[in-house]
């Protein structure tokens, strides 16, 4: 079978894995839609078509530049109060890299949008306004950043343009972000200054007394590989086509979340404990001896092992834990509140189970950036411990060591709709108070 190649020296699966996802966040007005717009429109990613569109809805709205936010402020109800309310995914790609943004909303009362554009990014860029500085909502988003684990936070302080490229204001507003970075437990930070208006520090070089690069090259660089993580293979099905050609022929199809799977090697099945060796992997693009995180493989196995949706191939060592009961943090992003006792379906990687939220515990103040309310209903936008009992055993890591397999979704078995995104084990962020710390089931 012929090799479908992406670029000269790069199979197809390889080229998939230099695929970036980016979530962009702010507070109202720092200009997050602006920066979207210039990265869409300076890589030559927008329509000829497009850019007429925006260009006279821009003279509409009385501008006499055109407005770059209005290439991702999709809505109606936004471009009309010129404000982002749902999140809005683009695609572009560079020579070096593609990637998928999502461009999240700045109210208060969105933020389980900025929940949503946030839990499946490799990367996190959020905006400060130079002239206004660290607010509520950038530490909002800076928490949210930190307790679903963005591997990669860049803060970019926008509007320098409006400040004179002022190196004093600069170093003002990034020793604020770091301070507050800090008591959140996040290490992973670069503070870059720019103007999304101009473009300059976003594409164009930034102010001659910054060392740091543009800020495309810096995500055009960003190493988001997990293949030293261990081997994580949720099962999303068991392939059988029954062919004349493949009479025998039985696959374990999935998405690897981490790590990486070679033909040879023993693999173990958790819940359940089964093990047997790797004698093939097929993927779309003909087999392969190896693959890593984010191909999506079909697994054969040397046993005929009673193995289906909802377990997870691992190797032999370091296996993830079979439970019952999950305690973790939830971001609560439904009007339903989340009290103790209320039933729920709980879909952890490709299983689903039925479940009982057994505890509320603390909840995160946001503003406080300290635990709080212990046992108080759960509303939205809140985030808060809980502890879940399970009808079934599931797979499942602790959520700061493995964030692909720790994350869960509780869901409202009556009407199908998400209550909650959660991360199983200890917060990941912030200090328990210390009438908290012998709580055994909030600590680590």
């Amino acid at each position: 079978m012929s090799t479908i190649t992406a670029e000269a020296g790069a199979t197809a699966p390889a080229q998939a894995r230099r695929e970036l996802r980016l979530v962009v966040a702010g507070s109202v007005d720092d200009g997050k839609s602006t920066l979207v717009g210039r990265l869409l429109f300076d890589t030559k990613s927008i329509l000829a078509d497009q850019y007429e569109a925006i260009e006279s809805a821009s003279r509409r709205r009385g501008s006499e530049d055109v407005d770059l936010a209005l290439l991702t402020d999709g809505l109606r109800a936004e471009r009309e109060q010129g404000i982002t309310i749902d999140v809005a995914y683009r695609y572009f790609s560079t020579p070096k890299r593609s990637f998928v943004l999502a461009d999240t909303p700045g109210h208060t009362q969105y933020t389980r949008n900025t929940v949503t554009g946030a839990s499946t990014a490799q990367a996190a860029l959020v905006l400060v306004d130079a002239r206004n500085g660290v607010l509520v909502q950038t530490r909002r988003h800076l928490a949210v950043m930190a307790l679903l684990r963005v591997p990669n936070v860049i803060v970019a302080v926008n509007k320098m343009d409006a400040v004179d490229w002022s190196q004093e204001r600069f170093d003002e507003v990034a020793r604020d972000v770091v301070e507050v970075a800090e008591s959140l437990g996040l290490s992973n930070l670069q503070v870059l200054a720019v103007s999304a208006l101009t473009g300059e520090g976003v594409v164009e070089p930034g102010p001659s007394w910054s060392d740091e690069p543009p800020l495309l090259q810096i995500l055009e660089d960003l190493d988001v590989r997990t293949e030293e993580l261990p081997l994580r293979l949720p099962v999303q099905l068991v392939v059988r086509p029954r062919t004349a050609e493949h009479p025998d022929y039985r696959g374990l199809a999935g998405r690897i979340a981490s790590g990486a799977v070679a033909v040879g090697e023993d693999v173990l099945v958790t819940p359940g404990g089964l093990r047997s060796r790797v004698t093939g992997i097929d993927t779309p693009w003909g087999p392969v001896e190896r693959a890593s995180s984010g191909d999506s493989v079909t697994v054969l196995l040397a046993d005929e092992l009673d193995v289906g949706r909802g377990q997870v191939l691992s190797h032999v060592k370091g296996v993830p834990q079979e439970v019952r009961e999950i305690s973790g943090t939830v971001a609560w992003l439904a009007e339903r509140q989340g009290v103790a006792g209320a039933r729920v379906l709980a879909k952890v990687g490709t299983a689903t189970v039925r479940a009982i939220v057994r505890e509320v515990g603390a909840h995160w103040d946001l503003d406080a950036s300290a635990w709080v309310s212990h046992g108080r209903p759960i509303g939205l936008n809140d985030i808060a411990r809980v502890e879940v009992q399970l009808a079934e055993p599931v797979a499942v890591d602790d959520y700061v060591r493995l964030r692909e397999t720790g994350a869960f979704i509780l869901i409202d078995p009556n009407t199908g709709a998400t209550l909650a995104a959660g991360m199983a084990g200890p917060p990941g962020f912030g200090i328990l108070p210390k009438d908290q710390e012998d709580d055994e089931w909030l600590s680590p």
